[in-house]
């Protein structure tokens, strides 16, 4: 019985010291997970230290949203790349940094300084519409529209509504035109044995898709739409430019030439050859340059770079694509 009594003390402390043992592992392994979780949590407040630090001691960072101001300045606005919504120069962008140049007390002049080969006539429109307007309200404040190396398009859509155009000699100044591209796959499909299938309620509610062949009727729609845009575009630019505009009977004026700033001198389309620093000197009169310009915050340039749009490039990739001031 002894020996029956050495066995079972035996097995029980075996037990025990498993289950110490099982106690210890656990400790351990929630000690190491709690020692991850608080390393990620430094780990993570370092980055949005850093981030911060970063944000604050960027020079576009502004904590009122506006440009520094002392004193007496020529504002300018920035519009560079493509005009669309989302973009640098998207309306939102433009318009914002617009209202803040007019409301501020020292703005004497504002300056648009564009390098752009234009975008979305919708989005000119709107960048066209508010120029007009803030210019009726606030009479005194006079918008002059400098192009660099081009002011194309959607561009000079929106440079028409200001006081005065200026570009260099050199500069790339026109193409009142409207353009919309596209591809066409059939003849590769049928090489390739592939079929297309697409289901549509509406007869032409596919009318813009590559992968068929197009119909006469829809080519003639289309051109009309385009048309109209064009129109549109072309009357937005009498009007802004007015009795400057020389020979604006002359076809060639709105067929989507591009000219040099020369050139264009000489077909009224702008109205002297400068700078944006000689515009503020010699005209403005105030050689104070104040920056406006709406700018992205480090996070949205971070967003932007890691981050593509695969629904609009797959968009455009399959052809639509609405019309573009081009």
């Amino acid at each position: 019985m002894s020996d029956e009594w050495k066995s079972a003390d035996a097995a029980g402390d075996d037990a025990k010291s498993w289950q110490l043992l099982e106690k210890t592992l656990l400790a351990s392994v929630q000690e190491q997970r709690r020692s991850r979780r608080w390393g990620i949590f430094f780990k993570l407040l370092t980055f949005i230290y850093l981030f911060v630090a970063i944000a604050l001691l960027s020079p576009s960072f502004d904590l009122k949203g506006g440009a520094a101001r002392s004193g007496n300045h020529t504002a300018v606005i920035e519009i560079r790349g493509v005009i669309a919504d989302k973009e640098a120069a998207s309306a939102d962008n433009v318009i914002s940094s617009l209202r803040k140049a007019f409301e501020d007390a020292n703005t004497k002049g504002v300056i648009l300084r564009i390098n752009s080969p234009g975008g979305s006539p919708v989005q000119s429109g709107y960048i066209y519409d508010e120029i007009r307007r803030l210019r009726g309200e606030h009479p005194d404040i006079k918008l002059y529209a400098v192009i660099t190396d081009l002011g194309a398009s959607g561009a000079y859509y929106i440079a028409s509504a200001a006081d005065s155009i200026y570009a260099d000699k050199a500069s790339l100044v026109g193409s009142i035109g409207v353009t919309a591209a596209s591809f066409g796959f059939v003849g590769a499909m049928e090489k390739l044995g592939v079929d297309r299938r697409i289901y549509t309620s509406g007869e032409h509610k596919a009318f813009l898709d590559p992968f068929q062949p197009q119909k006469a009727e829809e080519t003639q729609f289309w051109q009309g739409v385009l048309d109209t845009t064009h129109r549109q575009f072309i009357a937005s630019v009498k009007k802004g430019r007015g009795d400057r505009l020389k020979d604006a009977g002359r076809p060639e004026l709105f067929s989507g030439l591009v000219w040099s700033g020369e050139q264009a001198l000489e077909l009224g389309l702008i109205d002297g050859l400068s700078s944006t620093s000689a515009v503020a000197r010699d005209v403005v009169g105030e050689k104070e340059l104040v920056d406006f310009t709406v700018q992205e915050s480090p996070f949205d340039r971070f967003a932007k770079k890691i981050g593509a749009s695969v629904v609009e490039q797959a968009a455009l990739w399959m052809g639509f694509q609405g019309p573009v001031l081009r």
